[in-house]
């Protein structure tokens, strides 16, 4: 690397502090058991921020399937709202022919919280599954994702807007993590690989 003037892109951890229960006595049904025998067992949201010089801070919505690490569905808006977090949700289940028993793991974000989220979970027969108080690591993997697609895409590019960040991120998600980057932890196979071979 250093031959090739290559270097590695370094993010500063986050130290927290963790408390033992969940805001609210909401269940933390996950408990960080990331294990999983197929796919459509447990399932992760997120939301992150990005930045347009057009039109500011915009947000991405992500759902992960934890068994094939594969991004299952998204949403993109100018707005962070509890709409914007069900869409996504809403978007992973279109392909899936029963969401009955799933378990789905988020943080205490007012998105997740609301009483809209919580209906459309119920309606579609899912368990929801909430991380501690200031704790991420309850929800390691989609935080992990979104620090890849920060590293690997949004932090080396400036979007002039929100169509075109809109571009990117699909390019990113669709075209190169779900189909193309390999990733150890599920055999160096890609996010699509491994749910295709459940």
């Amino acid at each position: 690397m250093k031959e090739l003037g290559v270097h590695s892109i370094i993010v500063k951890k986050f130290r927290y502090h963790s408390e033992k229960v969940t805001s609210d006595e909401k269940e933390n049904l996950l408990n960080r058991d990331f294990i999983t025998t197929s796919i459509h067992q447990k399932w992760c949201p997120d939301i992150t921020y990005i930045y347009t010089k057009k039109d500011g801070w915009t947000y991405l919505a992500s759902v992960m399937d934890l068994h094939s690490k594969k991004i299952l569905g998204y949403a993109y808006d100018t707005s962070m709202t509890t709409e914007l977090a069900i869409k996504a949700v809403k978007n992973a289940c279109f392909n899936v022919k029963d969401t009955e028993g799933i378990v789905l793991h988020s943080d205490l974000g007012v998105q997740y919280t609301s009483h809209a989220f919580e209906t459309c979970l119920k309606e579609r027969g899912m368990l929801h599954s909430f991380s501690r108080k200031g704790t991420p690591y309850d929800n390691a993997c989609i935080e992990s994702f979104h620090s890849i697609l920060k590293k690997e895409e949004v932090n080396q590019k400036e979007y002039d807007d929100f169509k075109t960040a809109k571009q990117a991120l699909f390019e990113y998600i669709e075209s190169w993590y779900n189909r193309k980057r390999i990733h150890s932890v599920i055999n160096y196979l890609t996010p699509q690989a491994a749910h295709d071979a459940a």
